[in-house]
């Protein structure tokens, strides 16, 4: 069975994104065990080489690392990630690099008719960046919509339709985790890579 990270992408105490992550857990936990984060009690990210990685930090990339696969579940807040979601993935792509060549499915839930597109859109770029890598799951955006009202009091989705093309997505992310883990002959360069890169020169 495939170890997978869902990493609650606000610092909210109460978000749907969370009620989201929640419900893939147990609905899918007999096809793979997921394990929630969180990114609230990050520190703020300060790009100085001189400092050690934060334990919460180092604590959360060991995670990432050991992960089969890792679902990003994010809000939209003025038509990008949350603050919170860029300062972790920030953390994740300054002396450590455990996203290089993982695969990741991005979901999402908002308030809104939108579900968070935009948002998703903010997050694959970020993660395809040179300092991240990550492989992201093409042509799978779930954006649940108007989301405070998308689940009953037990946290389930109501939605058939929304549950069918979560249940489809789920079945493509897990093929897909099996087919990424598979394309790793340049992981190690690809590492290099990602640790030598800088804006700088």
């Amino acid at each position: 069975m495939k170890k997978l990270l869902g990493i609650v992408g606000t610092n909210s105490d109460n978000s749907t994104n969370r009620k989201l992550l929640q419900y893939m857990e147990t609905h899918f936990s007999e096809k793979a065990e997921i394990e929630l984060v969180e990114i609230k009690d990050l520190p703020m990210f300060v790009k100085d080489k001189s400092i050690e990685l934060p334990e919460s930090v180092k604590e959360l990339s060991d995670k990432v690392e050991q992960a089969d696969g890792v679902i990003i579940s994010t809000p939209e807040y003025d038509h990008s990630v949350p603050a919170a979601l860029m300062n972790a993935l920030s953390w994740l792509s300054f002396k450590t690099h455990p996203f290089v060549d993982k695969p990741v499915m991005v979901v999402g839930a908002s308030y809104g008719t939108l579900g968070s597109s935009r948002a998703q859109m903010h997050a694959r770029q970020i993660l395809d960046s040179p300092e991240l890598k990550a492989r992201i799951m093409p042509s799978s955006e779930y954006l649940l919509d108007h989301s405070l009202q998308a689940f009953d009091e037990q946290g389930q989705l109501i939605s058939k339709e929304k549950i069918e093309l979560l249940d489809g997505l789920f079945s493509d992310f897990l093929t897909f985790v099996e087919i990424t883990g598979q394309l790793m002959e340049a992981h190690a360069v690809n590492v290099k890579e990602a640790d030598n890169y800088t804006w700088e020169d």
